[in-house]
């Protein structure tokens, strides 16, 4: 099959509109680095044990932020606590709840803030006027021994009124380690990067759209367990791995969790995840004018538009601009996909 040859679009649209550029990315270690020291200079004004690690987590830690234009950032920044320094004044071990709100007072010691720190189910949320915030999970870190006598760690986050075992950091160097894998691979391994970003862009491209579909690491999942990589041809490969989504949701809204065996992001029949398979439908049902041996660039840019809800497309140099008159609408491209060594499915 072939399609209209949109990657120079989509490359350009990727660049402008879609990834955070350098200015962006440091503004957003500034507003990590901020939120770190507010803490640990809240904690530390109230006599309270520092936590012994601070790690990002998250699309942040994964590069998969995208561009925002009402900037509704989520940047997550995990505070890890040595298990015996979250104690109360007697010694007692604080409860999840407990060590939350010893985050949360310790933040709402900066009385510059405009919007005070808040408790969440598992996290403590500082809201910024300029719409961004910053959730940080809080974690406490258990060491045991085992059997042979060798220590083992593990790590347990305050999820409600439970201490469970969990640690963001590995989902994070779960996605990066297979970035690296199809790095090493036939294809440009940032293809799947790029993928990610373009679908959380796509999803939340509505404001009405933010609050109804399915999270960052669901999306996340989805695109690596069926990403269809075709190299040089980012519009080609997010066609058909949109596809392959749809096609798995359309038959079960379940998605299993990348790094915990038995646990799931999302159960059947989830409403957010069957919004998010609804929404790519309409966008798919939009781009089948790029397989009409008829389609020209014009109809394409605008179609690319309407998924994307910019724009951008249109605006592009036509083809008379570009000195293409000459050519056919169409490139026949090969449908190159990388692909594991294991029975020949697609990589994921």
């Amino acid at each position: 099959m072939a399609i209209l040859d949109c990657n120079d679009d989509i490359d350009a649209y990727h660049s402008a509109e879609v990834t955070l550029g350098r200015d962006d990315q440091a503004e957003m270690r500034k507003r990590r680095d901020a939120g770190r020291t507010r803490l640990r200079t809240g904690l530390a004004g109230k006599g309270h044990p520092l936590p012994s690690e601070q790690d990002s987590q998250g699309s942040y830690a994964m590069r998969t932020m995208h561009q925002d234009g009402q900037c509704d950032y989520d940047i997550d920044d995990g505070a890890y606590f040595e298990k015996d320094d979250l104690k109360d004044a007697v010694g007692v071990h604080l409860s999840p709840l407990a060590a939350r709100e010893r985050v949360c007072e310790a933040l709402q010691q900066d009385d510059r803030l405009k919007y005070p720190a808040s408790v969440k189910t598992n996290c403590v949320r500082q809201k910024y006027p300029e719409g961004y915030h910053i959730d940080i999970p809080v974690y406490r870190i258990v060491r045991e021994t085992n059997w042979k006598g060798e220590e083992v760690v593990k790590y347990q986050l305050a999820s409600g009124d439970n201490w469970v075992v969990q640690d963001a950091r590995a989902v994070t160097r779960w996605y990066n380690r297979l970035v690296g894998e199809l790095n090493a691979g036939e294809s440009d391994g940032s293809q799947l990067r790029r993928l990610t970003k373009l679908t959380k862009k796509q999803a939340r491209s509505r404001i009405a759209w933010k609050s109804n579909t399915t999270s960052g690491i669901c999306m996340t999942k989805l695109i690596v367990d069926h990403f269809v990589a075709v190299p040089g041809r980012d519009d080609e490969a997010l066609l058909q791995t949109w596809k392959a989504i749809h096609a798995k949701l359309a038959w079960t809204q379940r998605i299993a969790h990348p790094v915990m065996a038995g646990r799931n992001l999302a159960e059947e029949g989830d409403a957010e995840v069957k919004y998010f398979r609804d929404r790519l439908g309409e966008a798919l049902n939009t781009l089948k004018v790029l397989e009409d041996a008829k389609c020209t660039r014009e109809q394409a840019r605008k179609a690319w538009d309407i998924v994307f809800n910019t724009s951008f497309f249109s605006s592009r140099p036509s083809d008379d601009d570009e000195d293409t008159r000459g050519r056919g609408p169409f490139i026949v491209t090969s449908q190159e996909v990388a692909r594991r060594n294991d029975g020949d499915r697609r990589f994921g």
